[in-house]
């Protein structure tokens, strides 16, 4: 199980006053993951709250939000040892409104498979489970285990067909941000060759507000019942449509919303069970296939100080990101947080900010990154990636500051996941040198130790591989190429990427750097990539020092190294220049999602002019309704 007690950097949360006029608004945090971006997103759609700071906030409030990410243990022995656990449940009882968020709707649940010895609110009295990595979908035109954890926007539909409904909280035909491992998983039908509308409902569907599919598991992505209602996925990420539930849900009446102070009753809040038809399966064909995810679009915004020492947007040409001219000032591309906006409105599915300055000194005095992060998080609602400095450091004046305490303070200014490079180059090695004596993992690395305290899907490794090319003319090269490496050669003859035809009678290999490429170690990306996921990382950032700003599309023979030695989430990065090329990507590696800077940055190609070809080409996207 996890530790009892998470560092809570001293980074201020928004403030606000309940409201005379609204309903006293509260929010449970416990000091796991990003609460700030919920906080930004009640603020603009004008409502007002208090932060629950001590048992008695409990009977001043008429709504309570308990958002939450991480660990289910980490959760529930907070709440156990900051003696909040017994008013919560009063609360619960009181039949007052509650909404869970991601962990914060898990615990409404009676146990999970992620923490065997702690134990849920029980008022769902069914157990949350891991989704199964050997559920197979199709994934670059071959069948391979999908990804876990479940990352990405995936669609939501509705658990009861219904005429009679008081109130509906959540759009139809949406997408919203699913990040997550564990899940309130539906036991399979018991008889493949049934209708869906003739299916008996399991008893946990009765709290089943929604349900959504991953691979051919089938999951309750909301609940709402009697005073309770949670969501699976994020709404303060999930963009205008996530937006849109918020309101729904503040603006409700707290009478609507209410139920009577008994557990007796076994009738749903929503609308009585003879109104109500089960629907087990999504009833719009247009995510029939697949994983159901949406093919993920990420805009990058590499930032560091200019020369005048302002932090600005940049672009290299293999990570080199000064001019070409004499003077070989930085390239200036725009300033960091009116960019991330721009993305946002335009249908950025994620932002990436990778501060490539690498706190000179300190992450947590680095002010002006912290700043952009709490900028950005007012006005983006979709996730936010921070990259650069996540170590263990020491301030100037001999402080020690472990990479839990580093991510702590960036995920409290808004950030949803932190992305680790060179450091994870150097446990990696660690770790295979321990494996060859025969030792396990330490618990000690900064991927570890912040997958433990906020959950695998906050830890992103960025990987910055770059060719090695073998001399073929040599005769028996291959029988002498090491075998450490072999699992990552590649033979021209054999490869996939657009420049195949310029690889005839070639082979090489994808040896990993660090420090922003400059040097290089004796390690290949498959053995990274394996070993970062046994430390627990959630998400792999895939680069590629050769296609950095070239324009020759994405590395297809890389992506498909590195999505067949994993089985979590990979992002392609590097090397586009058109749409074509995230259609390339998708198609042929399956990776769940493909990331650009450059092309953003100066306008020749549009994230909408992106989505658009894919949605051409019959690939699920996100879109959504409503204005940014």
């Amino acid at each position: 199980m996890a530790d009892h007690v998470l560092p809570i950097p001293s980074v201020g949360q928004p403030s606000g006053h309940a409201a005379s006029s609204k309903p006293k608004l509260y929010i449970l945090d416990y000091g796991a993951g990003n609460v700030r971006s919920l906080a930004n997103s009640i603020k603009k759609l004008g409502y007002e709250f208090e932060w629950i700071k001590s048992a008695a906030d409990f009977d001043k409030a008429e709504k309570l939000l308990f958002p939450g990410v991480g660990a289910f243990g980490q959760a529930s022995c907070s709440l156990i040892d900051s003696g909040l656990l017994v008013h919560l449940q009063r609360y619960i009882a009181s039949g007052r409104p509650y909404f869970g968020i991601c962990i914060g709707m898990q615990v409404l649940f009676a146990s999970s498979v992620e923490s065997p010895g702690a134990a849920g609110l029980g008022v769902i009295p069914y157990p949350i489970s891991r989704f199964s990595s050997e559920d197979q979908v199709s994934c670059g035109g071959e069948m391979r285990p999908k990804s876990v954890p479940h990352m990405g926007w995936n669609g939501a539909w509705r658990a009861w067909k219904s005429e009679g409904e008081d109130r509906q909280l959540m759009l139809e035909n949406e997408d919203y941000y699913f990040v997550h491992s564990y899940a309130a998983i539906l036991p399979t039908s018991s008889s493949s060759s049934s209708s869906s509308s003739s299916q008996t409902p399991p008893d946990v569907a009765e709290y089943a507000y929604t349900l959504s599919r991953y691979g051919s598991e089938t999951f309750i992505s909301s609940v709402r019942y009697k005073n309770v209602f949670g969501t699976q996925f994020h709404p303060e990420k999930s963009g205008p449509a996530g937006l849109d539930l918020l309101r729904r849900w503040l603006e409700a009446p707290v009478s609507e919303i209410s139920a009577a102070p008994t557990t007796a009753s076994t009738a749903t809040a929503t609308t009585s069970a003879s109104s109500r038809v089960y629907q087990p399966e999504n009833p719009s064909p247009l995510r029939a296939g697949g994983s159901s995810l949406t093919s993920r679009i990420v805009a990058c915004l590499d930032v560091r100080s200019n020369d005048q020492g302002d932090l600005v947007v940049t672009k290299g040409d293999q990570y080199d990101v000064r001019e070409k001219d004499d003077e070989r000032g930085v390239r200036n591309l725009g300033k960091p947080v009116e960019l991330s906006q721009r993305y946002y409105k335009d249908g950025a599915d994620e932002i990436c900010f990778l501060n490539i300055t690498s706190f000179r000194s300190s992450a947590l005095l680095d002010q002006p990154m912290l700043q952009v992060v709490q900028a950005a998080a007012e006005t983006v609602f979709v996730p936010l990636t921070v990259g650069g400095g996540i170590k263990d450091t020491v301030d100037p004046d001999g402080t020690p500051r472990s990479a839990l305490e580093v991510a702590g303070a960036y995920f409290r200014s808004g950030a949803d996941k932190v992305s680790i490079g060179s450091e994870a180059v150097v446990a990696v090695e660690e770790l295979l040198a321990r494996e060859k004596q025969g030792l396990g993992k330490t618990g000690k690395t900064g991927i570890e130790t912040i997958s433990a305290g906020y959950g695998s899907q906050a830890v992103v490794v960025s990987i910055d591989p770059k060719r090695v090319y073998v001399d073929t003319a040599q005769p028996e090269w291959l029988e002498s190429f090491p075998q450490a490496h072999r699992a990552c050669l590649i033979i021209g003859d054999e490869a996939t990427s657009r420049t195949a035809p310029e690889e005839k009678g070639k082979a090489w290999w994808y040896q990993c750097t660090i420090a922003g490429g400059r040097a290089v170690r004796d390690l290949d990306v498959v053995q990274l990539a394996v070993g970062v996921e046994k430390l627990g990382a959630g998400e792999i950032l895939l680069n590629s020092v050769d296609r950095d700003g070239s324009g020759k599309g994405f590395d297809l023979d890389l992506v498909n190294l590195v999505k067949r030695a994993v089985n979590i989430p990979v992002v392609a990065s590097s090397g586009a220049g058109a749409p074509g090329d995230f259609i390339e990507v998708f198609e042929k590696t399956g990776t769940e999602a493909a990331l650009a800077a450059g092309i953003f940055h100066r306008g020749e190609v549009g994230i909408d002019e992106v989505k658009l070809e894919l949605e051409k080409q019959g690939m699920a996207v996100r879109r959504c309704t409503l204005e940014p």
